[in-house]
């Protein structure tokens, strides 16, 4: 056997000039700063509600209100984020699964670095789910400032936007962020040229920049302080998703947006809903709308609704980012993917996960009925998401980065004690609402656990069916003495490719195709894709060839590397490694599956992975074959 690395060219990513950042800035503003641009609409509604809190709404409690926020959106968005986060990008890739293959390419990967890190994505697709629908209810509820007749509007009005949001993902990100970052821009300038007149009527809550007042509200009332934490989270809804987005634009233009553009705008109108509520109490009930004059409401309402979508957008985007990393990390069964950009490989669409998604926010839209009903279940999956990560990221910095112990220290005492309070206060909502992210990470812990437990059962049950690499070499080359003396097997002139995922044994197809139909092709290649725990791989390292078998039947063997944010376009592959492959027949292993315990309770989780089994997506499709060139044998297996 002969091992040889096919050359390829590695593909040069175009380089961006300075007016190509400013685009991808303002393409960021669109998809990934809409779930955090829109929580001004709902946040400190919700923390001056008295269903969230018992502080009175004085002059001093205001200030450490506001200044529990803005000192919020520093330490968790800015510093561990954009400062810090962004940093510990996986090939220019983000989000909590990316940090997880960080770690175990760094081979410190233990039970709770794979528990985490699906717990993480588990609490971030009940964030998914909760957004869409609280920040449309939050932007149409703003009708009933106009008056109580229209309270009636809020709900199908809902419900038409949400339909318009789900209806545009097919469009792709690429065209969705160029259309929406303009609005999202617009929409941050009225943020911040609506809070500027409060506050220079009421210049004195520039005071609750100071930390000292967050600190004098918690010292007065602890306890009150503590219940108020679980609204104060709603202002760093969308960090998480910050960091999935980012490889749909990358960290530098991320930065970029937030310190230009959405940092300072959300810190001027929370200084001046607060400066608001201090000369004009009885603006608590909806803040936001109240900055506005009488005369521009119905506007303001209208680009909030706009703004809304966009939210809803950061977070769809994020799922079809963290889905894709999931399923090539085997934790779900394969999905259609869609790529909507040309240049841009990051941009994708999923349209079972948009359906799902789809389907999930009308059911809680129709339940929960209000975005302060939806404000006791959203908490929770933010602040699970939020700790979460953190664990990782010091992890990661410890090893990664050696980072020395006070650096940890102090990442711990600024970042995660205030993130442990923040999830502690959201803990208290668990019976009003909490338990739905929960349930939420609870199904789909399963469904990935499930998956992982399939997968591992049916690649055992292949093994004891297949032929090693070794006795089928030796049976070949008896066939070959004795093709003579007629065999009855016959040759074919052409290429035939067999996707298969163990190293020592032939696929089934194979088997099955040279001892039941008696077809021997005249070069026969066995490709192996290996996942790899990073996005991309570097073209000189993705392909090792063995050639297993020399003429006059040619057997080689392919191993692929492919990173988890990688297409397993097969055809493509082989075209790069010898173009002579260009019309060769794929032969796929068709399994069927059968239980071991039908109809009985027990037999519950081998039910549920052959229903995603045999959902989901196709091989032919998810290798990008050409149905006329591809031919399944098919063979039953029992779990």
């Amino acid at each position: 056997m002969t091992k040889m690395r096919p050359e390829s060219v590695a593909k040069q990513a175009p380089e961006k000039g300075h007016k190509g950042k400013n685009l991808l800035a303002l393409g960021a503003l669109g998809v990934v700063f809409g779930d955090i641009g829109t929580s001004p609409l709902y946040s400190l509604h919700t923390a001056f509600s008295m269903e969230h809190n018992s502080v009175d709404v004085t002059q001093a409690n205001v200030y450490g209100i506001i200044s529990m926020v803005l000192w919020t959106i520093t330490l968790i968005v800015t510093v561990k984020y954009v400062v810090l986060m962004l940093r510990a990008d996986n090939d220019g890739q983000g989000g909590i699964l990316a940090l997880v293959g960080l770690l175990k390419n760094r081979g410190t990967a233990g039970a709770f670095v794979a528990v985490a890190g699906m717990l993480g994505a588990a609490l971030f697709y009940g964030d998914v789910l909760i957004t869409p629908a609280i920040s449309v209810l939050s932007a149409t509820e703003g009708l009933t400032v106009i008056s109580s007749r229209f309270e009636s509007l809020v709900l199908p009005l809902s419900i038409i936007v949400l339909m318009v949001i789900f209806a545009i993902q097919p469009l792709g990100t690429e065209k969705v962020g160029r259309a929406f970052g303009p609005i999202m821009l617009v929409w941050f300038v009225v943020l911040a040229g609506l809070g500027i007149p409060q506050i220079i009527e009421h210049p004195e809550i520039l005071n609750s920049l100071s930390p000292v007042w967050a600190l004098r509200l918690v010292m007065a009332d602890p306890m009150a302080s503590f219940i108020l934490l679980g609204a104060v989270v709603l202002t760093v809804t969308g960090a998480e998703a910050l960091y999935a987005d980012m490889g749909h634009f990358g960290a530098q233009a991320v930065r970029k947006a937030w310190f230009v553009v959405v940092m300072p705008s959300l810190i001027i109108t929370y200084l001046g809903q607060g400066a608001l509520v201090i000369n004009h109490p009885e603006a608590v009930s909806n803040p936001m709308f109240y900055l506005a004059p009488e005369s521009l409401r119905i506007p303001l309402i209208v680009l909030a609704t706009v703004a809304t979508v966009i939210a809803s957008q950061a977070v769809i985007s994020g799922a079809y980012s963290l889905t894709r990393q999931a399923v090539n990390l085997n934790l779900l069964p394969r999905m259609v993917i869609r790529h909507t950009s040309s240049h841009e490989e990051g941009q994708i669409y999923m349209p079972m996960v948009n359906g799902l998604l789809f389907v999930s926010v009308m059911v809680l839209v129709l339940v929960f009925r209000s975005s302060e009903s939806l404000a006791n279940a959203y908490g929770l999956a933010v602040t699970g998401t939020l700790v979460l990560a953190s664990a990782l990221f010091v992890l990661y910095a410890r090893t990664a980065w050696q980072w020395a112990w006070w650096k940890v220290a102090l990442f711990v005492v600024l970042i995660g004690v205030p993130e442990m309070l923040l999830f502690a206060s959201n803990s208290t909502k668990i019976v009003a609402g909490g338990w739905l992210p929960l349930l939420v990470a609870a199904v789909l812990i399963v469904v990935m656990r499930t998956w992982q437990w399939g997968s591992a059962s049916v690649a055992t049950r292949r093994e004891e069916l297949e032929m090693a690499t070794g006795e089928f070499l030796e049976k070949l080359d008896e066939k070959e003495r004795s093709t003579t003396v007629g065999s009855g097997l016959k040759k074919v002139a052409e290429v035939a490719v067999f996707p298969h995922a163990t190293r020592d044994t032939v696929p089934l197809s194979l088997v099955r195709c040279v001892k039941d139909l008696k077809l021997l092709y005249r070069e026969i290649v066995i490709v192996r894709l290996i996942p790899e725990n990073r996005p991309h791989v570097p073209q000189m390292e993705r392909v090792t060839m063995e050639v297993l078998h020399k003429a006059p039947i040619r057997i080689v063997r392919l191993d692929v590397h492919v990173g988890y944010y990688e297409d397993h376009d097969l055809p493509r592959i082989l075209h790069e490694v010898d173009p002579s492959w260009d019309d060769a027949t794929y032969f796929l292993s068709a399994l069927t599956l059968r239980s071991r315990l039908p109809g009985k309770i027990a037999g519950w989780r081998d039910r549920l992975y052959l229903s995603m089994e045999r959902n989901q997506a196709s091989r032919t499709e998810a290798f990008k074959l050409d149905p006329a060139k591809t031919i399944s044998v098919g063979t039953e297996i029992h779990l």
